[in-house]
């Protein structure tokens, strides 16, 4: 036997010891019992072009399952859906948190804001990529049998850190569209009605953001970190003013969309702000 041919059957036997025995599994038997492992999408912008960003998602140290460039609107699979992608990091919603491993993340080819004379600017997006994001979320929704609720932003699973998809995103229009929520204008109004000029305390806008799904303090304090949460929720739900400041039309919003919230308005025992919150003032560090 020429030697050639000898390592050759070599390392064929090697090979052939290396296999794992074969596993039998007996699967006759299916309980009805189980659902989608994902619970959440969350949708980015990437604040770059789309070379950068697919360089980032496929080479970097993050990643997303889906990508959607602007021009033209192509949708690509970066990760499968049954794989964790690396895009949400440190992140909570609904009291679930780390929503790497339960949520697929769809990044959007988009700028973001671009600073001009010391302001952000923000950019509009693209029809046709929202068309394309509004298709995918059709999809993604029916498939793992989520609701709208379940489609969220980066900066409401991540509001100390993130800002994006940004007041310019178009949440009222993925609301039309059935892929997202929005607050019942009827609702809101009776809301206003019913503060009648007055703000709820601090404590009241901390439990109405957590019971839409925010992780928020709750100690009824003014900080950062609620102020932060108050301006995630108003860049989505009423973007012309997101500076977080407690007011009557945010809390009318948030009535319209916790009920357990709205109800409270109604109690007797309800608190009261004595002043309103302005940007003047003083927080607790």
């Amino acid at each position: 036997m020429s030697r050639p041919l000898l390592l050759l059957l070599c390392c064929l036997l090697l090979t052939a010891c290396a296999l794992p025995p074969s596993l039998p599994v007996d699967t006759r038997y299916q309980s009805a019992n189980h659902d989608s492992r994902v619970q959440y999408v969350v949708v980015h912008y990437t604040s770059s072009d789309f070379q950068r960003a697919l360089g980032h998602l496929t080479q970097g140290r993050v990643s997303s399952h889906y990508l959607i460039d602007s021009d033209p609107a192509t949708i690509y699979r970066l990760v499968d859906e049954n794989r964790r992608a690396w895009h949400a990091g440190d992140s909570s919603w609904q009291g679930r948190t780390w929503l790497n491993a339960s949520s697929i993340g769809i990044e959007l080819v988009h700028p973001g804001y671009r600073e001009r004379d010391g302001q952000r600017h923000w950019e509009p997006y693209s029809q046709a990529q929202i068309d394309a994001l509004t298709l995918l979320l059709r999809d993604i929704l029916a498939r793992h049998q989520l609701g709208p609720d379940r489609v969220v932003g980066h900066s409401d699973v991540a509001p100390q850190r993130k800002l994006d998809p940004g007041p310019r995103f178009p949440w009222r229009q993925l609301a039309e569209a059935g892929v997202a929520i929005w607050p019942d204008d009827a609702l809101r109004q009776q809301a206003l009605e019913l503060l009648q000029g007055r703000l709820p305390a601090l404590g009241w806008y901390q439990q109405a953001l957590a019971e839409v799904g925010y992780a928020v303090p709750d100690d009824g304090l003014w900080t950062p970190a609620t102020r932060n949460v108050l301006a995630a929720f108003q860049m989505r739900f009423r973007p012309d003013d997101h500076r977080g400041l407690p007011d009557a039309d945010t809390a009318a919003l948030l009535a319209a969309l916790a009920p357990a919230a709205r109800e409270a308005l109604q109690q007797p025992l309800q608190v009261w702000l004595v002043e309103p919150i302005t940007e003047q003032t003083r927080m607790v560090d």
